[in-house]
């Protein structure tokens, strides 16, 4: 599988072109940009204009962006208006959500990439039928304006009732989208499991979101990490019977007690590529 990177690891950093030139030294060829305002701020045609120029002329290629799920730059820790869910039932209120994700996507403009990952709902929400046709509603609309920018949506399994893998599945049937998917690990082991959710969204995975986490908590911890409960050797062998449709896409947390995160983020991928399938120990 080819290597990716999500800049989330650098969220709490401003993306710069110094940052993306030590992803490349680390012998990755692809990223996936993580829209924080924090980090890549989809508001300011400065930072927009510089990284667009840079893409233009390095190897390194911009696979995905991660959607916008906060307004602010903290997280949405400013008030409840900050944060952006597409199954908001006000329409007025899921207009601006909509219309806060078709800034980011603008991006598309300036900087090529292939597919948005998209949440439905946020971590724990519950099923409701009003949430499911909000989410329709939205995403008709995001696909069609990510469509005219060459960017195919993907929805990404997460630890709610509306977007667990089983629930991705239910809400294609209710709403006919033909939508792909990108498959969080991490967000697979709080929930079904990994094994479980692959099996189901196996078809249609065409990026992945690979951390670890205790099970309970999104961590977004790296793979091999001690807190972890991912079997990564089983893992990988799941992933790897359908390596042609996704790349193996790293989103972790930056870890506070390592100063060079890239040179473990490449570690990693060597631990994980040399990982043999579990009958082969």
């Amino acid at each position: 599988m080819q290597r990716a990177l999500s800049t989330h690891l650098l969220v709490n950093h401003r993306l710069t072109t110094v940052w993306l030139d030590r992803i490349w030294d680390a012998g990755i060829p692809l990223v996936e940009l993580f829209c924080a305002r924090q980090h890549l701020d989809y508001h300011n045609r400065a930072q927009i204009s510089q990284l667009g120029y840079w893409f233009r002329d390095s190897e390194l290629k911009v696979h995905s962006m991660h959607s916008p799920m906060h307004t602010d730059d903290v997280w949405g820790r400013s008030g409840p208006d900050a944060v952006l869910n597409i199954t908001e039932p006000i329409k007025s209120k899921r207009l601006r959500v909509v219309d806060e994700i078709k800034r980011a996507l603008e991006i598309a403009e300036s900087v090529p990439f292939r597919y948005l990952v998209q949440h439905i709902g946020t971590v724990g929400q519950e099923f409701d039928e009003r949430a499911v046709e909000s989410a329709f509603s939205a995403l008709e609309q995001i696909s069609l304006f990510a469509g005219q920018r060459g960017v195919e949506v993907l929805l990404e399994n997460t630890p709610n009732d509306l977007s667990s893998a089983e629930r991705l599945l239910v809400f294609l049937e209710l709403t006919h989208l033909d939508l792909n998917f990108c498959f969080d690990t991490g967000h697979a082991n709080i929930k079904e499991g990994l094994d479980t959710a692959y099996r189901l969204l196996k078809p249609r995975i065409r990026s992945t979101h690979v951390h670890d986490n205790d099970g309970k908590e999104d961590l977004h911890l790296f793979p091999f990490a001690p807190a972890g409960t991912i079997d990564w050797r089983r893992a990988m062998h799941t992933l790897r019977t359908q390596e042609d449709q996704y790349p193996l896409l790293l989103e972790l947390r930056e870890p506070p007690d390592t100063p060079r995160p890239l040179e473990a983020v490449k570690r990693v991928f060597e631990q994980l590529e040399e990982l043999k399938p579990p009958e082969e120990k």
